[in-house]
């Protein structure tokens, strides 16, 4: 056994690793800071230290949810950076000490869908919210000190100072590229700019509307203001954020709660002359998703979905408008990037000053305040907080 100063070398990666980690043992409870057993990588895994780790909302919706695909105690956390620690066998992309991002999307690069420029949905590990590794069914890396299983969550499980994750699932980066932006990559602003610049294909002058001005909403208009939007309207029922929203591209905005007796969708439309060329849902509301519908432009709108819903929820649209006004409604998952392909590209235009990460990250705290962190993230005071490790 070894502690989590483990050195890595061919001697210590055969070995389990104690450290630290945040369990969540009960919806809706703060998280556990607690020692932990990581076992050792398995044949095309890899041991990774994480540097640092970002709150997503993401993680708070599963740490609330009481019902399948909930699962307890489980290690939540998915947008991370780490070092890898130790490889199993078969793992030739990354050595030891490479510096890697983890990716709750696979990208195996060998099945027809991976190696197709038309999708970023991997056919041999088809995304699920499993509490267990990808390539080994029923199998966990981490238990407690009892021996208790710990389950996993989104490929990742981000909350512990030591994880193991399926090849698929790691991006190697630059080094020298600071953690705390990096790591932005690994989900959140990936996911937002990837819907705007690879799903919708935003055109320069088009005009975008983005339901929810959270961080996958700012994303979004992020990443339409690299597609040259000319006008990116926001959507929210907190006004401050039309001040917070500026500082990304937002130009107009929309506040849900005060508009009379008119719907949404029915003020987006006078506001465009007839509705917007794209549309994005950043809630994870069915009614959401229907109002950015029906104020996305007719013969070309598109209205693209991102938000995470409640298990079960469903979206009823009118099939005389579906059929009649040729327009277009998709989900977007990670952004629609291939992360082995896109995420270097991310990286090279934000070393290029053309992504801004630096305004996404409002805190930075320790990892042992990590439930002062989602306090943060459940009362809307920050867009990102990273926690480092040590």
């Amino acid at each position: 056994m070894e502690n989590g100063n483990s050195s890595g070398d061919n001697k210590s990666s055969r070995k389990p690793i104690r450290c630290k980690a945040a369990v969540s043992r009960k919806a809706g409870e703060p998280l556990v800071m607690e020692e932990i057993m990581v076992a050792p990588p398995q044949p095309y895994e890899v041991r990774i230290r994480i540097i640092c780790t970002a709150l997503c909302h993401s993680d708070v919706t599963f740490w609330k949810l009481q019902v399948p695909p909930a699962c307890f105690p489980r290690i939540l956390g998915h947008e991370a950076i780490g070092v890898v620690e130790s490889v199993g066998e078969n793992v030739k992309e990354v050595v030891e000490g490479d510096t890697v991002l983890p990716t709750f999307m696979p990208d195996c690069g060998e099945c027809v869908d991976c190696k197709s420029q038309k999708s970023n949905l991997c056919s041999k590990f088809p995304f699920k919210v499993s509490p267990w590794m990808p390539r080994y069914e029923n199998s966990s890396r981490f238990t407690d000190l009892n021996g208790q299983t710990l389950f996993h969550f989104l490929n990742v499980s981000s909350f512990s100072e030591y994880t193991v994750l399926d090849v698929a699932n790691i991006v190697k980066i630059d080094s020298s590229i600071p953690p705390s932006r990096a790591c932005l990559l690994s989900c959140g602003v990936s996911t937002g700019v990837g819907a705007a610049w690879e799903t919708a294909k935003v055109e320069q002058g088009s005009t975008v509307v983005i339901f929810g001005l959270g961080s996958i909403g700012l994303a979004v208009a992020e990443g339409a203001r690299l597609c040259g939007a000319s006008r990116i309207i926001g959507v929210d029922i907190n006004p401050a954020k039309f001040q917070v929203g500026q500082n990304f591209g937002i130009t107009e905005f929309v506040n849900s709660m005060t508009c009379e007796k008119k719907s949404v969708s029915e003020v987006i439309n006078e506001m465009t002359g007839g509705g917007a060329d794209y549309c994005f849902e950043c809630v994870g509301s069915s009614s959401l998703v229907q109002e950015a519908y029906a104020c996305c432009r007719q013969g070309w709108g598109k209205t693209i979905t991102l938000g995470v819903d409640k298990p079960g929820s469903q979206i009823c649209l009118d099939s005389f408008d579906v059929l009649h006004h040729g327009k277009i409604l998709m989900g977007s998952l990670f952004g629609g990037l291939k992360a082995k392909t896109h995420i270097p590209l991310l990286l090279k235009r934000y070393l290029s000053n053309e992504l801004e990460l630096d305004k996404f990250v409002t805190h930075e705290m320790k990892f042992e305040e990590i439930n002062d962190a989602f306090q943060l993230l459940l009362e809307g005071k920050c867009i990102r907080c990273v926690l480092w490790m040590g």
